[in-house]
Parts: structure tokens; C-alpha cells; sequence
């Protein structure tokens, strides 16, 4: 509240030199003022996980020349982003928002949206469509790309060959990690199963730690997930002796013995894309993606413990992945209740918004959506 209680302190002020200053300024110098970003984060910018990734872009933008950044953090997926996202305007004077969390998107951005017409929102992980706002738009990474490495590395550093997956929501982009993560375990030992246990939501410490030991007495000894911050997973997987392969950031100095390597963000590259449309005039990017090719997301450091093997097999996929020679989910591909979901010879591209709708778990996975 702090936060909104300065900016209402401020109103009348900026109001005020706004009126004062404005008809001053020569046409040059209008182009030149600063562009405002503003940057919504629903959990701390210290997480360990996806708000720490987005908060380390967003401390990248504050080096550009004549930008502007604003953040807030905490903020949840209610009517409180509404409130947020519209102080950033009217008190900060921003064009340019990054409300980073999914939940956001439905009905908060789409409320706030059609209010600020010259106002940019860039939603993360959100489907964008034809019918929602054209000053609206998403984008989002590949992520599963550098899950499905996870998964080759799991594989090969597993002994009981059961791995394991803490989630927080049965969410399109959750159920693609989880299967991505699985077929790439599964593609160097098909007989690997891979458990799941779902949350409820992006940080419940408690449940976290109660799902990683939950599965490590069913005997999983590598794991990874899908929670906003992965630090409890890691260490309490870590206590237990088993392995991690990380999500969203770097988790290795919280582990250092257990990290293998991990599934990392590089959110710099589409903040900046958006960035330069909105400095240059352009259209607003409504719908952008990219993968390990295009420099959205990259993979951790291997920890010392991985073998040469399970490197080099990783590393020729990836390089595969980046040539676009590599796909991860191709038929015949049949879901954990038996269903063929992708037919043989049938190819689903990572840009096939197909995906984007994923709502089943394959093959190998011990869990349920519900």
C-alpha cells in the first residue's frame, strides 16, 4: 500500500508540472522523453525462480538509454493488478507495461486495456488473439525445450529410474514442461517414469516440500519443476540426497552438489523486441515466441557431477533443437490413459499454437489433471 500512498502524494504534483512544463517542450524534445516501463511481479524479484528471471531483464532495461523502469512486486492475480497497472499510468506516466504473471491476462489486462488505448500491456504466457485489445499482446519462451535436455540428463544420472516433478497448476504450459521433461528422459531410457504432484498454486512452500518428500519416499532421486520460486523443491530434494535439474533461473549455489543443470529464461531478448517497437512507432508485437534459436531461454550450467555422456547427448540435441531439426512432440505419442494424441507420422512444431492448449499428461508420467 505504501506504494499506491506515494503515488497519490505525488498526483497532483505531476499533474502540476505536467500542465506547467509541456507546452515548453519542442517537438524534438517531446520525442525524446523517457520512456516509462512498468513491471508487475505476483511473487519477490528474489525468488530464485520466475520472478527473479524477469526482475534480472528488467534490471537490464534500466541500462538502456532513455527508459524508464517502475516494478512492483507481490502483487496478486486479482483486482489489486488492476489497481497496479493503472497507478503505473496515471502516477508514473507509463506507455509500456510487463504484467509478467498468467494470471493477469483474464480479466485484468482485458479490463485495463480498452481504458488506455496509447497505453502498450505485454502479457507473459497469455494467448493472445484477434479479438482481444491490439494494444494487448503475449509472449513467451520454449521453455520446454530445455526441459526436455532436463530430461536427457535425468536419465541419465537416475538410478531408480523414477524422476519427478513438483507443479503448481494443471496449466497448458505446466502439462508441456511435464511431458516435455518426460519424453526427454524417456527418449534415452523408455522405461523411466516420471511422477507428478500438483500444488494448487505458483508458491506454496509448505505443500512444496511436503510434494518433494513425498516423492522422494516413493524413490524419485532426480527432480525438477514448475513453481514460481524452485528454492524449496531444490533444497529440500537436495537434504534428501537426490538430484535437481532447475527451472525459470539458476538455482546452483543453493545446491551446488545436487544441481545438474537447468531450464532458464533469457527474458531480455523479448522485453527488448517490444522495447524498440514502442520507441520506434511500430505496431505493438501481439503474439511473439522464441525457443533456444532465437535467445529466449537457455540452459544451465552442467554441474560437476554430470557424466560426459549424458552431456554430449544433451548438447547434440540442443545444437539439433537450435537448427531446427528437432521435434519434440511427434507421433505416434499416446497420453498416461492410453489415447493417441498425436498420430504417427504426425509432427506438432513448437510455433503450432496446438500446443498452447496441451491438456494431457503422456506416456510415463504418474499423475493426473484431474
Amino acid at each position: 500500500m505504501s506504494q499506491f500512498n506515494r503515488r497519490d502524494s505525488l498526483k497532483s504534483l505531476a499533474a502540476l508540472g505536467a500542465a506547467g512544463s509541456l507546452g515548453m517542450l519542442s517537438p524534438l524534445a517531446r520525442a525524446q522523453k523517457p520512456l516509462t516501463v512498468g513491471v508487475i511481479y505476483v511473487g519477490p524479484r528474489d525468488d530464485y525462480g520466475y520472478n527473479q528471471a524477469h526482475a534480472q531483464a528488467a534490471a537490464e532495461v534500466k541500462k538502456m538509454p532513455g527508459v524508464k523502469v517502475v516494478e512492483e512486486e507481490n502483487v496478486p492475480e486479482t483486482a489489486a493488478v488492476q489497481k497496479t497497472m493503472s497507478g503505473m499510468i496515471q502516477q508514473d506516466g507509463a506507455s509500456l507495461l510487463f504484467p509478467t504473471s498468467f494470471g493477469y491476462f483474464d480479466p485484468h489486462i482485458l479490463a485495463v486495456a480498452p481504458k488506455n488505448p496509447d497505453v502498450r500491456f505485454s502479457h507473459c504466457g497469455g494467448l493472445w488473439t484477434e479479438k482481444n485489445p491490439k494494444n494487448v499482446g503475449s509472449f513467451f519462451g520454449y521453455i520446454d525445450e530445455c526441459q526436455f535436455l532436463n530430461g536427457v540428463v535425468a536419465a541419465h544420472m537416475t538410478k531408480s529410474n523414477k524422476i519427478a516433478f513438483v507443479a503448481a497448476k494443471p496449466i497448458p504450459q505446466v502439462l508441456r514442461n511435464i511431458n516435455a521433461f518426460t519424453l526427454g528422459a524417456r527418449s534415452v531410457k523408455p522405461g523411466i517414469t516420471c511422477s507428478v504432484i500438483f500444488t494448487g498454486d505458483w508458491s506454496m512452500a509448505v505443500k512444496e516440500a511436503e510434494a518433494t518428500n513425498s516423492l522422494a519416499d516413493q524413490g524419485c532421486d532426480v527432480f525438477t519443476m514448475h513453481v514460481d520460486g524452485p528454492k524449496v523443491v531444490v533444497e529440500t530434494a537436495a537434504k534428501r540426497g537426490k538430484m535437481v535439474c532447475g527451472y525459470h533461473a539458476s538455482q546452483a549455489k543453493l545446491a551446488p552438489n545436487a544441481y545438474l543443470t537447468g531450464a532458464e529464461w533469457n527474458w531480455l531478448t523479448a522485453y527488448k523486441t517490444i522495447i524498440d517497437a514502442a520507441r520506434a512507432g511500430k505496431p505493438h508485437p501481439n503474439f511473439l515466441r522464441g525457443g533456444l534459436k532465437e535467445g529466449y531461454v537457455k540452459t544451465s550450467a552442467y554441474g560437476a557431477m554430470v557424466t560426459d555422456a549424458a552431456k554430449k547427448q544433451a548438447d547434440d540435441i540442443k545444437a539439433k533443437m537450435i537448427a531446427g531439426s528437432f521435434d519434440i512432440f511427434k507421433g505416434p505419442l499416446k497420453d498416461n490413459k492410453g489415447k493417441e494424441v498425436v498420430a504417427a507420422g504426425q509432427v506438432q512444431k513448437q510455433t503450432d499454437i496446438e500446443l498452447e492448449k496441451m491438456n494431457y499428461l503422456v506416456e510415463g508420467v504418474m499423475g493426473s489433471i484431474g
